[in-house]
């Protein structure tokens, strides 16, 4: 009935690696041995039908005692503790192991695709007990326990076991249900404990505090057609205008489900297709704005559950709204508590600390060379578009991932085994998560963050590809930003920096951002990066976003931009709505930049040259290239059916009349159809408010022309007239 003092002593260091051996109902000689390890109790007994049965405590919190006859199908644990409280609860070491042997298997290879349903806490009934399943992965850790306010936060009786090889740890307690804190306590391969949050995770408690919440989702979806409808789409040949948020700051305080009632209202009045929310996963610096996770598959609770976030996607889908997210698979930070060393050893990251150490934000980066590393990540992805149907993840920080001496000096990083700087297990792990989201989750898509000039982002994984979806143009959006800079007298000089992209336009399939990477950091809000008094800033401004939206690529604006606020980002204070109100002095100012992105974004809509051949050379034609002198860009989109759209800008601060510009014969007049100089946007209302004819006259390589007046700092949009678009023209 007493254990030998080695046993006594790895149950009470939580270091055996099979406590079900120990602890339970097992047969012996004299009848049935139940033996039960309860450190904060004064007496347990054990109950078979209406009988109990007292157990002999043998100090350190062992209590053992021997029944007649051979083990019970069902038995309790009757528990008095000293303050005259009691339990009366199933054994958990009765128990089967709760999880398969495919699960096993799966997770041994690293493609469980379904990982959050095989490792985390998970409701369940077991053998016909309703309790929770605890699994963890912790290969080399001596021993896990299960801790949490069902134990009262008391670390010893509840030791898991490891199934086999596989690096699992395994625990079914009865009785816990969702809602209940946990945290594994972890005695790592170094000998030391550490008390740690799931990495699996489905639910946390608010931050500060990190414990883990056991989940059970009960959130009825209701964006069936959406679904549907998303899966019938292709994203590179339909619009797509993104607006960026914070969630935690769009309108501080306010919850996933209060976000519900007034972001997708927003949205759709301002014309957005999608909205793109920043990494929305559990993150213990809310200052990190949520690029340093430690939560990977739970919301953050700050704004609400697990169920209040699916409600947010859910309004917004009904509201016909796509939803990206960002996804941070490019590092975690290092809190003792979360991802960093987990089993005492390099689990997560890299062994060598060469790859390990993230050289410009202090985290640590994925081992994305281990199979069940790269199988937490892949799953995650997954886990965010199936349990949550967001529409696409945008990944942050790809370029930084992709290159072994990435903001490393000679001598600090190691070549890959043909001795380049290739990260050889991130591309890898980028194919392979790529490949998978677009083989599960129809319609789905994924754009990089990348910064380089690496060959085939968005190239497909069977032709070499890394398999993204979009990339983000970083190369369009520095050189269109460090134009804008130039006071109008010396663009002439900078003219390449607008045309340069073009160059590159088709190499991959593009998202134009204007980010919050923009915006913060004191590089000032996007208005404030124009030269000159106010008026010609907002200008600047209403050009550059008229010319965003024809250039060909997809269009990303941070909040806040779109009403030209004048301060820079605060994940503090959020967008300064004040300017927007009746009462403040320059009211018509921001009011007039946000009409002009609603009727950008209904024109975009509303105008297939714009989006439909977004990825096809024919559907781009440039009308004036070389206008340098004049600081004037003027091209051509296609639509599919050869319908045109002519753009032009005019980046000086002066009127150019009679401005003559080639356009296709085929239409006999040309309608402004847009005018970022309107009156109705702040502007100085020089527009064209008849229809142009198109003269026999050629030029610039077209059979026709036209002759319009272009207003100063300005963006001007025209079609063959009449005019296909219902709504009237902006004057």
């Amino acid at each position: 009935m007493k254990l030998s003092a080695r046993d006594r002593a790895l149950l009470l260091e939580g270091a055996h690696y099979d406590p079900h051996a120990l602890l339970g109902a097992h047969p012996v000689a004299e009848g049935t041995l139940v033996r039960a390890l309860r450190p904060l109790a004064r007496r347990v007994s054990v109950r078979v039908g209406g009988a109990d049965t007292a157990l002999e405590a043998l100090g350190d919190g062992f209590f053992a005692g021997v029944l007649p006859g051979p083990p019970p199908e069902e038995y309790r644990l009757v528990v008095a503790y000293p303050d005259g409280s009691g339990s009366v609860d199933h054994d958990a070491y009765r128990f089967l192991p709760a999880l398969g042997e495919l699960d096993l298997h799966l997770i041994a290879e690293g493609r469980h695709e379904r990982l959050w349903e095989a490792l985390g806490a998970c409701p369940m009934v077991h053998q016909g007990v309703a309790g929770t399943r605890f699994t963890v992965w912790a290969p080399n850790a001596r021993g896990v326990r299960v801790v949490g306010d069902f134990t009262h936060w008391e670390r010893t009786a509840l030791p898991m076991r490891s199934l086999g090889a596989s690096g699992v740890w395994e625990l079914f307690v009865p009785g816990v249900d969702a809602g209940a804190l946990y945290k594994y306590d972890v005695l790592g391969a170094d000998g030391a404990h550490s008390l740690r949050a799931d990495p699996l995770a489905r639910r946390t408690e608010c931050p500060p505090a990190n414990a883990s919440v056991v989940h059970r989702g009960e959130y009825v979806w209701g964006d069936d057609a959406w679904l549907a409808s998303r899966a019938r789409r292709r994203p590179h040949a339909a619009p797509m205008s993104v607006y960026e948020l914070h969630p935690a700051s769009w309108r501080p305080g306010l919850g996933y489900r209060e976000l519900a009632e007034e972001l997708p209202a927003y949205v759709s009045d301002l014309g957005f297709t999608h909205v793109e929310l920043m990494p929305p996963a559990e993150h213990p610096f809310g200052g990190s704005w949520g690029y340093q996770v430690t939560g990977y598959y739970a919301p953050t609770a700050r704004l609400g559950t697990p169920d209040d976030f699916k409600h947010l996607v859910d309004a917004l889908h009904r509201a016909g709204i796509g939803v990206l997210i960002d996804w941070v698979p490019a590092h975690f930070p290092k809190d003792e508590w979360a991802l960093a060393r987990f089993d005492g050893t390099p689990c997560y990251e890299h062994p060598d600390p060469r790859r390990a150490e993230h050289p410009d934000w202090g985290t640590l980066e994925f081992d994305y060379g281990r199979r069940e590393v790269r199988n937490f990540l892949v799953a995650n992805a997954v886990y965010w578009c199936e349990e949550y149907h967001v529409d696409g993840l945008r990944v942050d920080a790809v370029a930084s991932m992709l290159y072994l001496d990435y903001s490393r000096e000679d001598g600090e990083w190691l070549p890959n085994a043909h001795g380049g700087r290739e990260n050889l297990d991130a591309v890898a792990f980028l194919q392979e998560m790529n490949a998978t989201v677009y083989r599960r989750c129809p319609g789905v898509f994924t754009v990089a963050e990348e910064s380089t000039a690496w060959d085939g982002v968005t190239r497909s994984t069977d032709h070499g590809g890394l398999g993204f979806g979009f990339k983000w143009n970083m190369g369009w959006m520095h050189d269109s930003l460090k134009y804008l800079a130039e006071d109008p007298v010396h663009r002439a000089w900078h003219h390449h920096r607008m045309t340069f992209a073009m160059h590159y336009a088709y190499s991959e399939n593009y998202v134009l951002p204007f980010s919050h990477d923009e915006v913060v950091h004191g590089k000032g809000a996007l208005v404030n990066k124009m030269p000159g008094d106010w008026w010609r800033r907002r200008a600047d401004l209403r050009a550059a976003l008229g010319f965003m939206w024809s250039h060909p690529g997809k269009q990303l604006l941070f909040m806040g931009q779109e009403f030209a606020q004048g301060a820079e980002w605060s994940e503090t204070e959020g967008p300064q709505w004040w300017v927007l109100a009746d009462d403040y002095v320059a009211t018509g100012d921001h009011r007039g930049v946000r009409d002009l992105v609603r009727e950008l974004n209904a024109r975009y809509r509303a105008t297939p040259a714009l989006w439909e051949r977004d990825t096809d050379p024919g559907g781009f034609a440039w009308v004036a290239a070389d206008a340098a002198a004049d600081n004037v860009l003027a091209f051509l989109r296609f639509a599919a059916d050869g319908s045109p759209l002519l753009a032009v800008s005019n980046f000086s601060a002066v009127v150019r009349p009679d401005y003559r510009l080639g356009v296709p014969g085929a239409a006999d007049a040309w309608r402004e159809v847009l005018n970022t100089d309107a009156l109705r946007y702040g502007g100085g209302g020089v527009t064209n408010p008849e229809p142009l004819k198109a003269e026999t006259a050629p030029s610039h390589g077209q059979p026709a022309s036209v002759t319009p007046t272009l207003p100063p700092l300005a963006t001007v949009w025209f079609a063959p007239a009449p005019d296909p678009y219902e709504r009237p023209s902006s004057r």
